[in-house]
């Protein structure tokens, strides 16, 4: 069970959430669950994928590839790009511009989520009320708070929901995590995560009509509706507090996870976060260079840290983390120290680890392979056994909260210290009004709700 807090948002967000006679119904849709779906050997999974334009289509190939699963539905606001995938897709999907027509469609079993983060966890919470199961990206969460509710949701219908927190289902990983967590390297004290990933500037976009075909109003979702640019639009939407997380909650999540993995940590009790925005002038307002610190000291356990740094131009490698070990135009991964040697990994082009031990930094072991974590979600759905999940939803909360943690020490300037019981700020009502999303708050009726 979560043990997250009990802290309502009421007082400065609205919110809707209501139950009628067994049906659950929200933003002007009502809908009844069916029962869980019993799976034969040769019953096909039935799969909707909202969110089509970059990952989403990784999404797409993915669930094609694997057996007797079906791509039944196609959603986006992006009348183009939906019309494009259907072509792509085995069969006659159903295509749909609104997630919350698809719904209360009692033969999809699953949905797979690959939209803009403002949009995941409520899209996710949605999906559970209507008895889905639920793929949904990293980061999980646009906030803390939305994070926990979906943890809630998760578990209140019964759901399978899995974060596409792909290194988990990475054989050479569990290797590598097996080797932290079995004494290999002795007791491991810190971990630090890399995210050198080239960016360019993404300039300045003055606004314009919405492009034809585009249903912007329902993009904007939750987030405040301002005038269209391509700025706010297709991919760099990462770059805008309203509707993304920076690199950190981009590519660093996938680094932040497996650094907490590999340290066997949960939530941190401090947290501090300082950098900028450095080079360019832009439309950005997430910073592109950000040095982060987390500790965790739990209670009957030993001290431990994260060290994280996100870069976003021309760069060194680190640990051989970049072109010289792991290969790649980028330096992202992981490096593990422990009081008897270290181990990095790197993941930019499939998963590569290599270690090294003792004073004299002798060779130690190493792995590489590629991942298959959509099987794992199918199995998983399959077999109703939630605890074979290899990235379940109440693990993504918590490596989206030091994400979530860093950002907001880093825009308040401050360090913050965690409560990891009540899932609050400690002495510091600024911060976690911040990370409840009252910056930006939620545009009716795109809301997640008080009570899931």
């Amino acid at each position: 069970m979560s043990r997250g807090r009990k802290v309502s948002r009421r007082d400065f967000l609205k919110t809707t959430a209501t139950t009628t006679a067994g049906a659950r119904a929200f933003a002007g849709l009502t809908f009844v669950p069916r029962p869980d779906r019993v799976f034969g050997a040769n019953d096909r999974v039935r799969v909707a994928v909202v969110g089509l334009r970059g990952r989403g289509k990784d999404h797409i190939d993915a669930l094609s590839r694997l057996r007797n699963v079906e791509v039944a539905a196609l959603c986006d606001v992006d009348e183009g790009i939906l019309n494009e995938r259907r072509g792509q897709v085995m069969g006659t999907p159903r295509t749909v511009a609104d997630v919350r027509r698809l719904l209360d469609d009692r033969s999809i079993d699953a949905v797979s989520i690959a939209t803009p983060n403002h949009w995941h966890a409520l899209m996710a919470i949605w999906a559970c009320q209507a008895g889905k199961d639920v793929y949904v990206e990293k980061p999980c969460s646009h906030n803390l708070w939305e994070g926990r509710q979906l943890v809630r949701a998760a578990e209140r219908y019964g759901r399978i929901v899995q974060q596409g927190s792909q290194l988990r289902s990475t054989r050479a990983a569990i290797e590598a995590i097996e080797h932290l967590h079995n004494g290999t390297f002795g007791e491991i004290y810190l971990a630090r995560g890399l995210c050198f990933k080239r960016r360019n500037t993404i300039g300045r976009a003055a606004a314009e009509p919405v492009p034809r075909g585009v249903d912007y109003d329902l993009w904007t979702g939750p987030a405040p509706l301002k005038p269209f640019t391509h700025n706010r639009f297709h991919y760099n939407w990462h770059w805008l507090w309203d509707t993304g997380n920076g690199d950190l909650g981009n590519q660093g999540i996938h680094q932040i996870d497996a650094a907490r993995w590999g340290l066997g940590v949960r939530f941190p009790n401090r947290v501090s976060a300082v950098g900028g925005h450095f080079m360019f002038d832009d439309d950005q307002e997430t910073p592109n260079t950000l040095t982060c610190a987390f500790e965790f000291n739990p209670l009957g356990g030993r001290r431990k840290m994260i060290e994280f740094d996100v870069r976003h131009w021309i760069t060194n490698d680190e640990a051989g983390i970049g072109r010289r070990l792991f290969g790649g135009r980028n330096a992202i991964g992981n490096i593990f120290y422990g009081a008897n040697g270290y181990l990095a990994a790197g993941n930019e082009d499939g998963f590569s680890y290599e270690s090294w031990l003792g004073p004299d930094r002798n060779a130690g072991p190493r792995g590489r392979s590629g991942h298959d974590h959509f099987s794992n979600f199918i199995d998983c759905v399959r077999s109703r056994k939630m605890a074979d999940l290899h990235a379940p939803i109440e693990e993504g909360h918590i490596s989206c909260a030091l994400v979530h943690l860093a950002n907001a020490a880093y825009r308040l300037g401050r360090e913050l210290r965690f409560d990891p019981e009540t899932e609050q700020v400690i002495g510091d009502e600024e911060a976690n009004r911040l990370l409840a999303g009252a910056d930006r708050g939620y545009r009716p009726p795109f809301v997640v709700p008080d009570r899931v």
